[in-house]
């Protein structure tokens, strides 16, 4: 006690600058000890950086009459100007309810398969055959959204496609469903659902393995089949992992997915389809109006952030761990 009283006293009597330099010690000895750990992860902080954060200079275009001469320092600055024509134009109530639309029907139809997905799959017993399945749903995600709308496109083409020729023989009538505005939605999220939905199981899966298999044994000798387990033991265990993604989801909830959304656009199919992603494009980048389509990008990132914090407080408020 007398020993652990005197390194206590002396402690704290060290001068700031002794205080700091323990401290910087202290650090040092960290990232010597984890330094593989920090190295690995430098890619990815780099990637955040360079990517991410450095752009974010560029914002300040929304605010400003952006002239690529004058570069960000001298063009003359716009304040609102460019959000308030934004909010007043005629288009801004189609677009806003196109993107969420698509992005409610994401939310709805694509983010609970993937945990339906890797629900089943923990249950497969078989492990070779587990993972042939599990090879077959990741090698969508490794196709471009080109070849993805391609073979859609071969397949529901009224002109020899596949779908479309056997609608054709059962109905005698063949259905466009690359033109009509109808379909269009339901396309978007089909193919959305093909191709990343044995991606998105690969969190869910490796919350499952951490599931304590002593919780399956006892369950089994109280009598609970396999729907109480699932019900009692495996989804408690993953909801975490739910309620985050969930909330990370939230984050990019207006991000309709510029490329996927550009190769289905039609002519016909413009009034439904035209999100803000598609609308930047136009605007910033085939009729230059830079500072325009920089306050479009900057409002649905705000949006973005207001549904992350907002969710985040939700999950905290119902006892979760959220984000932060």
């Amino acid at each position: 006690m007398e020993t652990d009283y005197a390194d206590g006293k002396a402690a704290g009597n060290k001068t700031p600058a002794a205080a700091g330099r323990a401290g910087l010690g202290a650090l040092a000895r960290e990232l010597l000890r984890d330094r593989w750990l920090y190295l690995m992860a430098l890619p990815g902080v780099l990637y955040f950086i360079v990517f991410k954060y450095v752009p974010m200079y560029g914002l300040v275009m929304a605010f400003q009459d952006y002239k690529p001469h004058l570069g960000f320092l001298d063009s003359p600055w716009a304040g609102l100007k460019h959000f308030r024509r934004f909010f007043g134009e005629p288009a801004f109530w189609t677009l806003f309810n196109n993107t969420v639309l698509l992005a409610v029907y994401n939310l709805i139809f694509f983010f609970p398969l993937p945990i339906v997905l890797a629900l089943m799959l923990n249950e497969v017993r078989q492990e070779r055959f587990k993972r042939w399945v599990q090879t077959m749903v990741y090698i969508p995600h490794f196709v471009s959204w080109v070849v993805v709308v391609g073979i859609f496109y071969m397949l529901l083409t009224t002109e020899g496609g596949v779908i479309n020729e056997l609608i054709f023989a059962l109905t005698g009538e063949k259905i466009a469903f690359l033109l009509e505005p109808g379909w269009f939605r339901t396309m978007i999220v089909s193919q959305s659902i093909w191709k990343e939905v044995g991606w998105g199981t690969i969190i869910f899966l490796a919350a499952l393995a951490g599931v304590d298999m002593q919780l399956y044994e006892a369950a089994r000798m109280d009598g609970a089949n396999r729907w109480r387990q699932l019900w009692h033991i495996t989804l408690p265990a993953i909801r975490s992992t739910i309620v985050i993604l969930l909330i990370l989801r939230l984050g990019s909830f207006l991000d309709s997915g510029f490329e996927h959304i550009f190769l289905m656009l039609t002519p016909t199919n413009r009034d439904v389809g035209e999100v803000f992603d598609t609308y930047v494009y136009m605007k910033g980048l085939t009729q230059a109006q830079y500072s325009y389509s920089a306050a479009v990008g900057l409002f649905k990132s705000a949006v973005g952030l207001i549904l992350v914090l907002g969710a985040n407080w939700l999950a905290k408020r119902f006892g979760e761990e959220g984000v932060y």
